[in-house]
């Protein structure tokens, strides 16, 4: 049950609602003045707290606002027996959800009691969930010690520690990566890094609606904007003013929409559909994408100028392949998570298990790892994690060929292997390295990672 703390200096009237809540099973403190009272609030930490308006050296107001200031703060209901439209705002504005007026009886006090203690109790829950939330998109969920994974924690750190002095919208930021990297788990750290972190995180999937359907998502609508537009909609846009608007698969997005979006981008002021006038926005983009949006440019499929003014901070998230010394890690910290979730002991990996993870193409990345080892936890309850619980075989990914007119390559290191068949490769298509990842089979991305790392230009 709660504890609840009464100050109220009539003593009979304090005893009798003591006695009252005890018997509900209620701890209940009682106090006579506001001194005494605040120094109770400080030792039994109340729920909930009953407060007279009159009382001895400090009136109630007083007390309430001493109350308000601590770290996790009591529901704080008044009574009094001079009760005014101005006593109920000056209460409310000190912090009182309720004022009742003497002479009470304990049935509406036990009415307003319980109302402060599922207000609190929803309160912690939704304090619970956002900690929650903060914590699992935090840098810290950022699995991985590779060099790789160390630079783009610094990257988000760079990114969304820049905000203008002049109050004005963020610069925008685009993730890119294959699918299953965490794009997402990366947009929402950007998020919780920042000056951002307590301001409203809002996303939308682009691929996951037509058209006409995000626009309103969107931009929101007024009443009667078109015939099922019963009531006005907020849009996703003004929802995040203040925090952060994540637009996934920005690379799906509809060309009449995009030269909406880059409108938004240059003066950030949104327009509901149907309405006269423009609403001023302070609103961070984060975009991602796995497409290469340079080749959508090129294909007529998406708009040149949208694209630079998105990637005025452009993370690229390295496929799973690209760090594989981050793969035991990773599936430690899943198994951990899995027997946690399925309430089972956390299944050790014997070294066959970890050779076939690391060796493993990944071409679903960390999502893919995940599944793989849940189908794992779930097939085998005790024991250890071995090679053949994985069944990996079948879906290890055979590396396309480059080409029938690359010449053969002489035996040596894995690093120079590499590097060879890249220069080949970036030899046969000119130096285009959009051309050139089409035919090594991987992502534009992929490719300049590989680039930079073997310290090739095109």
């Amino acid at each position: 049950m709660a504890t609840l703390l009464v100050i109220e200096d009539e003593q009979v009237l304090a005893k009798n609602i003591a006695k009252f809540f005890e018997k509900s099973g209620h701890l209940v403190e009682v106090a006579h003045d506001g001194a005494v009272g605040i120094q109770a609030a400080e030792r039994v930490q109340p729920d909930v707290v009953i407060v007279d308006f009159q009382l001895p050296g400090m009136d109630g107001l007083e007390v309430i606002r001493v109350l308000r200031q601590y770290e996790d703060p009591a529901r704080i209901i008044m009574v009094t027996g001079h009760a005014s439209v101005t006593l109920a705002v000056d209460a409310m504005k000190a912090g009182s959800m309720d004022l009742l007026t003497k002479p009470v009886t304990l049935q509406s006090l036990k009415d307003a009691v319980d109302r402060a203690l599922s207000e609190r109790g929803e309160r912690r829950a939704l304090d619970y969930y956002r900690q929650r939330d903060a914590r699992q998109a935090s840098l810290d969920a950022l699995v991985g010690t590779s060099a790789a994974m160390q630079s783009l924690r610094d990257l988000i750190r760079t990114a969304s520690s820049v905000e203008p002095m002049d109050q004005s919208p963020a610069a925008p930021i685009l993730v890119l990566g294959e699918t299953g990297t965490g794009k997402e788990l990366v947009a929402r750290a950007c998020h919780q890094t920042g000056a951002r972190a307590k301001a409203p995180f809002i996303e939308i999937n682009c691929a996951a609606l037509p058209a006409h359907l995000i626009e309103g998502e969107l931009f929101g609508f007024e009443k009667g904007a078109f015939t099922d537009a019963h009531a006005r909609k907020i849009g996703l846009i003004e929802a995040a003013d203040g925090g952060t608007l994540f637009l996934d698969e920005i690379g799906e997005l509809d060309l009449a929409l995009q030269a909406k979006l880059l409108r938004v981008l240059e003066n950030f002021r949104v327009r509901r559909l149907g309405a006269l006038a423009d609403r001023q926005v302070n609103v961070r983009i984060v975009a991602a994408t796995n497409r290469d949006l340079e080749a959508q440019v090129q294909d007529g499929r998406f708009r040149a100028d949208l694209m630079y003014r998105l990637k005025v901070f452009q993370i690229n998230i390295p496929p799973l392949r690209a760090r594989t010394e981050d793969i035991a890690g990773l599936a430690r910290y899943f198994l951990a998570q899995l027997a946690n979730r399925y309430g089972r002991t956390e299944l050790p990996l014997d070294d066959s298990a970890l050779a076939a993870l690391v060796s493993h193409d990944w071409p679903g990345n960390v999502r893919e790892l995940r599944n793989v080892l849940e189908r794992a936890v779930l097939l085998r309850r005790t024991g250890v994690l071995c090679a053949a619980d994985f069944h990996l075989n079948s879906s290890v990914r055979t590396p396309q060929p480059i080409a029938h007119t690359l010449a053969p390559l002489e035996p040596m290191s894995l690093d120079a292997l590499e590097r060879e068949h890249l220069q080949q490769a970036l030899r046969q298509c000119s130096g285009n390295v959009s051309k050139a990842a089409l035919v090594l089979g991987i992502s534009r991305d992929t490719l300049r990672y590989r680039m930079e790392r073997h310290g090739l230009k095109r």
